[in-house]
């Protein structure tokens, strides 16, 4: 195995085993089995031994998070000038001249500057001014992809970008739910994780660092050459910039090749940057007094469309926030037709002086986000609606920093309720295919969803919505499709959907059996009655009793009902004999018969059970093909005196054959 292999292999390790310790510390699951997990450690640590680098992240590390009241600020060795930049092609050709060069992305997130002594990290410093920066050596132990040891022992100076991707950073949004509106973009997010006063939640962030630039290795001969420097950090562990060699003649056709990556890039990037790969000559050019000489970014020359405006929608959001969207003539840019730009607020409507029919120029900032760039006719009428799109409440303009912006305050607004709405047309609940939470998002913020039984009603609004990027005839044909078929559907389903906390599938599905499919007796049912039930305790009684005693809810389930047919319930299982029935079954390790828990569980509910997620005194029975392993769940089992069976022995109690 070559040394990138082994890096490659370590980082692929790391991978593995990190969500398999976190199932099993964490969550009190089971990824793989204890064999598994032990020869996969043994394997990476044996790497890292051989290799000298041990990454952040390694479960082969304790991890000890920091929490500090203030970051010290420092003062950088030396200053870290901006980069002079252009739009022009040939540009980068004459100041590349008879040079080679190294073109690379031009990341978009905090620049960091990285200090290792004796092969460990000592010190992580932002960029700051430029002049000084702040210490968060402690977050940048716990970034992702950063090596924490290196196999090179001198003092290693160099700077990088700390960057959150775009998938983590939806990812992120979508979990916190209201953190949407203060994440704006992946840059601002990261900016806020990396100078966080707690490590832990720098951790769970996904912060990313590539090096792109080595200011010191001592003693360390790099043949004058920066793709040398990039090679021998990617040597040592670090993930570098993606970059490709240049020379005058085919700087132009790299250049095109970024540019087709940019939207599938998920990297956050505002450009690209030019550096001579010869060191001693960039360095002899010196600096000005705000940029260095070595080096150039180049930003893409945006291309301007123009149309003209229908009008501005006004779209709610789930923070309240009601957000002004601009929906213009079908115009081509960057190689797709784009008819709809947001203007972010209130003030930049007004700055823009907007009115339906103006000539307006429109671009694609970073060639992806559509933008108005200028008003040229300047109709000033565009009035801001006074009631909320969504609940028709009033509407309020509050100052946010030095902006105006239009919220509404209604607390009980549909617009702020977006997960519930995620929930209820969720797979395991109606399962209403092509009703993602961006399409809900724009559904509610246009007013046409405001109950459940709207989700069932959008036919009348058919016009506008295929008129909407994205949307198409034959896409709302097919969610009418998925519509109808929602319609008829299984009691548990819709008491999962409603919401109600603490009420998961298999406890949707249990309250259902318990009360035979009645929806009139769960209504009716009493904290103490629901306690009878095997898996709900007191505050999940207290939760449902609470539920189907609040009379706006109660109005709405009425009102969907007519739009719904209840299957009927087969209690035996199509035949499966009852030989779980009130009973309550952990599975753990992995499975032969069965692609995946999911189906083992399906037939212990069949068979009148419950599938847990924990051994406790209730248990009946842990599922495990490895009896003799010392997992957690084992030895709780162990302890409890609850059964530890293979799958095989499983089956026939299922079966009835013991």
């Amino acid at each position: 195995m070559t040394n990138e292999e082994k890096r490659a292999r370590i980082r692929e390790l790391i991978d593995i085993l990190r969500p398999a310790a976190r199932a099993y510390y964490q969550e009190s699951r089971e990824l793989m089995s204890n064999y598994e997990y032990d020869a996969l450690y043994d394997e990476l640590a044996g790497l890292e031994q051989e290799t000298g680098i041990i990454m952040a992240g390694s479960p082969t590390q304790n991890v000890g998070y920091e929490v500090v009241t203030d970051l010290p600020k420092i003062r950088h060795e030396k200053p870290m000038l901006s980069l002079a930049k252009t739009k022009s092609v040939d540009e980068l050709a004459d100041w590349l001249g008879d040079q080679k060069g190294l073109l690379s992305w031009k990341m978009d997130g905090l620049t960091i500057v990285l200090t290792y002594r004796g092969g460990e990290l000592a010190q992580a410093v932002t960029r700051g001014n430029g002049e000084i920066g702040e210490e968060i050596t402690g977050n940048a132990r716990v970034f992702a992809n950063l090596p924490l040891r290196i196999a090179y022992k001198g003092e290693l100076i160099l700077r990088g970008e700390a960057v959150i991707r775009y998938s983590e950073f939806e990812k992120i949004n979508a979990e916190i739910g209201d953190a949407d509106a203060k994440y704006k973009n992946p840059r601002n997010l990261c900016s806020g994780s990396v100078r966080q006063l707690n490590s832990e939640i720098t951790a769970k962030r996904n912060v990313n660092f590539f090096a792109f630039s080595l200011v010191q290795a001592d003693g360390v001969d790099f043949h004058n050459s920066r793709e040398a420097q990039f090679s021998w950090l990617e040597e040592q562990g670090f993930e570098v910039v993606h970059r490709v060699p240049v020379t005058r003649e085919t700087i132009a056709q790299a250049v095109r090749e970024f540019a087709g990556e940019v939207a599938s890039n998920d990297i956050p990037s505002d450009g690209l940057v030019l550096l001579y790969d010869d060191i001693a000559y960039g360095e002899s050019l010196g600096r000005t007094a705000k940029f260095p000489r070595n080096s150039i970014a180049f930003k893409w020359r945006d291309e301007i469309g123009e149309t003209t405006l229908r009008y501005i929608e006004w779209s709610a959001s789930r923070t309240g926030l009601i957000n002004p969207v601009a929906v213009f003539e079908p115009v081509e840019l960057e190689g797709t037709t784009v008819s709809r730009a947001s203007v972010h607020n209130v003030s930049i409507v007004r700055e823009l002086g907007l009115s339906a029919g103006d000539r307006i120029t429109v671009y694609k900032a970073n060639m992806i986000i559509p933008q108005i760039a200028e008003n040229l006719t300047r109709g000033g009428n565009v009035e801001i609606p006074d009631k909320c799109p969504v609940c028709g409440g009033p509407t309020e303009i509050r100052r946010e920093a030095s902006a105006s912006v239009l919220f509404c305050p209604n607390p009980d607004c549909p617009a702020k309720k977006l997960k519930n709405f995620t929930l209820f047309v969720s797979r395991d609940a109606l399962n209403i295919d092509g009703l993602s939470e961006m399409t809900l998002e724009k559904f509610i913020g246009r007013g046409f969803i405001h109950t459940w039984a709207d989700l069932f009603r959008l036919g009348k609004h058919r016009e506008e919505i295929v008129t909407m990027e994205g949307f198409g005839e034959k896409s709302f044909e097919n969610l009418e499709t998925a519509l109808e078929n929602a319609s008829e559907t299984d009691l548990y389903r819709v008491i999962y959907g409603l919401g109600i906390g603490g009420i998961g599938l298999a406890n949707a599905k249990m309250l259902c059996r318990y009360f035979g499919d009645d929806l009139d007796k769960i209504r009716a049912a009493r904290a103490e009655d629901l306690q009878e039930i095997d898996g709900i305790g007191g505050v999940l009684a207290a939760s449902v009793e609470s539920y189907f005693r609040d009379e706006e809810k109660m109005r709405q389930l009425d009102e969907l009902l007519p739009y719904l047919t209840f299957r009927k319930a087969d209690n035996t299982g199509s035949g499966t004999p009852q030989t779980m029935e009130g009973k309550s079954v952990v599975i753990t390790g992995s499975l032969v018969h069965f692609a995946n828990r999911k189906e083992l569980q399906e037939l212990i509910e069949q068979a009148g059970g419950r599938a847990a997620g924990s051994v406790s005194a209730k248990t009946a029975y842990l599922v495990n093909n490895d009896i003799t392993s010392t997992s957690g769940k084992n030895k709780k089992a162990k302890e409890l005196g609850v059964p530890i069976v293979t799958e095989e022995e499983f089956l026939k109690i299922l079966r009835g054959e013991s």
